[in-house]
């Protein structure tokens, strides 16, 4: 791994966390992500699966955890399986995990190879009343392809015809919101590599560069410092691009005037920051750039302001709207009259602000949670306005990542610049 030894007392209290949530005889089985195929003899590469990542640290395919808190043999309340390597793997595709590297690793004693799985289970598995399979249940999830997690549950219930069923994900979602102190300190340090590539990037952009060389800047700097790359498909989006909020192509040439919308971040030990910042690809802002600009400056400090324990998801939102509606007031760009008038199934401000202020952040970008939970200390959101004028081929978007606590919020990015006189003098030296 390319990322430094994570302490395994994270992994150890995550488990307890999750084991204490189960109910009596019960066991829990998780399973690593497959490896996907391309063409030929290609496949993707390797990313794991959040959960079992989050509850064993093990970064490694053909990997499965079992909890059972009840089971009748100590040892086998926590079991991991992991790949036995051999000579020819060694050869072909380089180090895997040894049974102490990942005892090390975790924090889990009981270690065994993944091929004696099926047997270890049927020893212990009639001893279990429930059983709790994993699921991907986020509500954005969409998948046209069968998963592990959906193979391996047609598996157990052959197997296990009559025990009762549980859902893991409902427990992950609850305790995956709430970071504790190892986590922030990883998604620091993704922080902290976005912003090496973001500073090394007001240094390189002038006019008539590709965005793909944009691209490039930020991959090499993030490489270079332990990420293995990108935290999602990054946007480097000049001009009319940025009107397309999930412009990826990343092909085009970057004009003088433009403004470049780059929502682009570094992962770190699998923990993820997510980075947007709009720039002047001339180094200065026009004037009608930088009151769009400076707007949505001012929604995302509003949206921060607002974000305490114990708001909902969508009130938030809500206000958040109502704010940037104001914004665009002032902008000349919306008109009081026909906000008065307006539908309100389909507000106006859709048309210049229409996606999401904020989302979960960490193992994953959009992280699992449950939009009816209000916010609450150690949960890490970002906050994310934008304005999209297409008349004017503009697109500003800003975003910060913010952790909640008792007293008051910290901007994990708060020394990232984004003022907008700072990122000119960045730009002009």
């Amino acid at each position: 791994m390319k990322y430094q030894p994570i302490n395994n007392q994270l992994f150890i209290q995550n488990r307890k966390n999750f084991t204490d949530a189960l109910k009596p005889k019960s066991l829990a089985i998780f399973n690593s992500n497959d490896i996907m195929p391309t063409n030929a003899d290609g496949t993707m590469g390797f990313r794991q699966n959040a959960d079992l990542f989050y509850l064993s640290g093990i970064d490694q395919e053909e990997s499965i955890l079992v909890l059972f808190p009840d089971c009748p043999d100590p040892k086998h309340r926590e079991i991991l399986f992991i790949r036995e390597t051999s000579e020819h793997i060694a050869i072909w595709e380089g180090y895997k995990y040894t049974i102490e590297h990942a005892r090390e690793v975790s924090g889990i004693k009981t270690i065994y190879w993944t091929k004696n799985f099926d047997s270890i289970l049927k020893v212990i598995g009639f001893e279990a009343d429930n059983l709790y399979l994993n699921t991907n249940e986020h509500f954005r999830s969409s998948s046209e392809v069968q998963t592990r997690d959906a193979k391996f549950i047609l598996q157990m219930q052959q197997l296990f015809p009559l025990h009762k069923y549980e859902r893991s994900a409902l427990i992950m979602h609850k305790i995956r919101t709430v970071k504790n102190a190892i986590e922030v300190d990883l998604l620091r340090e993704a922080v902290r590599i976005t912003e090496l590539g973001f500073r090394r990037v007001l240094g390189f952009v002038k006019p008539d560069v590709q965005e793909y060389e944009i691209e490039a800047e930020f991959i090499h700097e993030f490489t270079r410092n332990r990420s293995k790359g990108f935290a999602y498909t990054p946007i480097i989006a000049s001009g009319e691009n940025a009107i397309v909020l999930h412009y990826i192509e990343n092909s085009r040439p970057c004009k003088s005037g433009d403004v470049i919308l780059l929502d682009v971040a570094a992962e770190y030990a699998n923990y993820n920051a997510d980075l947007t910042r709009s720039i002047p690809v001339s180094g200065r802002f026009t004037k009608r750039q930088k009151d769009v600009y400076n707007a949505v400056l001012r929604a995302m400090r509003f949206g921060n302001s607002i974000m305490n324990p114990g708001i909902l998801w969508e009130d938030y939102q809500k206000e958040c709207e109502k704010f940037i509606e104001s914004e665009l007031i002032g902008l000349g760009l919306l008109d009081k009259t026909d906000i008065k008038n307006q539908n309100p199934d389909q507000p106006l401000l859709k048309k210049y602000f229409m996606h999401g202020m904020s989302h979960h952040l960490g193992i994953d970008v959009h992280d699992v949670w449950n939009k009816y939970r209000p916010f609450e200390a150690g949960n890490v959101f970002t906050i994310e306005p934008g304005i999209y004028i297409k008349e004017e081929g503009l697109g500003i978007r800003l975003e910060n990542n913010v952790l909640i606590t008792e007293n008051g919020n910290i901007d994990l990015m708060a020394n990232i610049p984004i003022e907008v006189e700072e990122i000119e003098d960045l730009m002009q030296k």
